[in-house]
């Protein structure tokens, strides 16, 4: 089994690239929602306790939790070892129903993939990408996020450039869906015969 690393900064086009590959019957791993599942559910009782009041009704309070940690390193590294080893947990049981049901290629979708570290635990990484022009009027357009709020996220993010020249593919989402559909078919055909290069 081959596992593609997919990922792209805010606004490339990710979400939608995601949805084309398990469109195509690839499992796709979704660490946010996965991490959503978590603040849901099973992580929300130890995320109460080290940190009062950022829960209600058994769910974490995205919003009051953001708040406590954004700014306390060591909040956040707390909080990473709340949810690290429930998110790995949930990736084994991933990785075992893809195994038992011979799925020759799986994908994880991490945002920060580059920026964690992520690149040496999959066999070849893709990243989607698009024009800085489309990228912001894409964001903007959600109206969930002004200029200041994007360029503070694009500023944390590994830039561009940089991680299409880390990638083993780049998905380029400027052009509509069939072209993202049909540079997907390429790397499914590319990545069963490339060696796997896993740590």
């Amino acid at each position: 089994m081959r596992i593609l690393g997919l990922t792209g900064s805010i606004g490339m086009g990710k979400s939608t690239t995601a949805k084309l590959f398990a469109e195509a019957g690839v499992p796709v791993y979704d660490a946010d929602a996965a991490v959503h599942q978590l603040y849901e559910g099973e992580a929300a009782p130890a995320i109460e306790a080290a940190f009062p009041g950022t829960t209600a009704n058994g769910k974490v309070d995205r919003t009051k939790l953001s708040a406590r940690v954004v700014h306390d390193p060591a909040a956040i590294k707390q909080l990473e070892q709340i949810v690290h080893p429930m998110l790995g947990a949930s990736r084994t049981k991933f990785f075992a129903d893809a195994e038992a049901a011979n799925a020759p290629v799986v994908v994880l979708d991490i945002p920060l993939l580059f920026e964690t570290g992520g690149e040496k635990r999959v066999d070849a990484v893709v990243v989607v990408s698009t024009s800085p022009e489309l990228q912001r009027e894409r964001v903007l357009a959600r109206g969930t996020m002004d200029e200041a709020k994007l360029n503070a996220i694009i500023a944390k993010q590994t830039p561009d450039a940089e991680k299409r020249k880390r990638a083993d593919f780049v998905v380029d989402t400027s052009h509509g869906l069939e072209p993202v559909r049909a540079q997907i078919a390429h790397i499914l055909a590319e990545v069963v015969k490339m060696p796997q290069r896993r740590a």
